[in-house]
């Protein structure tokens, strides 16, 4: 037996040793963390704004506060936690804004929110079909009030439980099963006519 079969591989270092190198001058563990969670970041930006270049506008935006005030994360949540509210905040400014220059809403046309994930590639009629689905449910979720959407799309796509939810919103995890027991039940009732192809 080897010395290279005998050597057990480690363990990704924990967000808090991240942020504990790059306090001590190690700006790559930085990038480490950003790119650890720009993918989770991107699908909740994508699924608050329903467009690809508004979804990259505000995870850049979100990553560039995020650093400006990384001393602001005093550690009361998790830094995923922390990090999703800030680019959840830039995601909702950017809609704010959007509105403002438009008057007719767009539906999504852009590409997927699982952009940075990987995945095997489907079958080109199965494609059709989960992309006929994202659209569907893009429109919905473009139908839900702002307080429900971000929650429902900060519990779903950003992975948060109702616990960090309520953290990253500053809300009772009391209004996050609300604002979820609503929003369900309000894309229950906008998907009901759906049919797939």
């Amino acid at each position: 037996m080897t010395l290279a079969a005998l050597t057990i591989p480690l363990a990704p270092p924990t967000d808090d040793a991240l942020l504990a190198r790059f306090a001590q001058g190690d700006r790559a563990a930085l990038d480490d963390l950003f790119r650890r969670y720009r993918g989770v970041a991107y699908r909740v930006a994508y699924r608050l704004l329903g467009r690809e270049a508004d979804a990259l506008d505000a995870v850049q935006d979100g990553f560039v506060n995020a650093l400006t005030h990384l001393d602001r994360f005093g550690g009361r949540s998790s830094f995923k936690t922390w990090l999703l509210r800030v680019v959840c905040n830039a995601a909702l400014d950017i809609g704010r804004q959007r509105k403002r220059h438009e008057r007719v809403p767009q539906a999504p046309r852009d590409a997927s929110p699982d952009r940075f994930g990987a995945g095997d590639p489907a079958p080109a009629d199965a494609e059709l079909v989960r992309a006929d689905l994202r659209r569907a449910i893009d429109a919905a979720l473009a139908r839900l009030p702002v307080a429900q959407r971000q929650t429902f799309v900060l519990h779903v796509e950003g992975e948060l439980t109702y616990r960090e939810v309520a953290d990253a919103l500053g809300i009772s995890i009391g209004t996050v099963m609300s604002r979820l027991f609503y929003a369900r039940r309000r894309l229950k009732d906008l998907l009901a006519g759906y049919r797939q192809p």
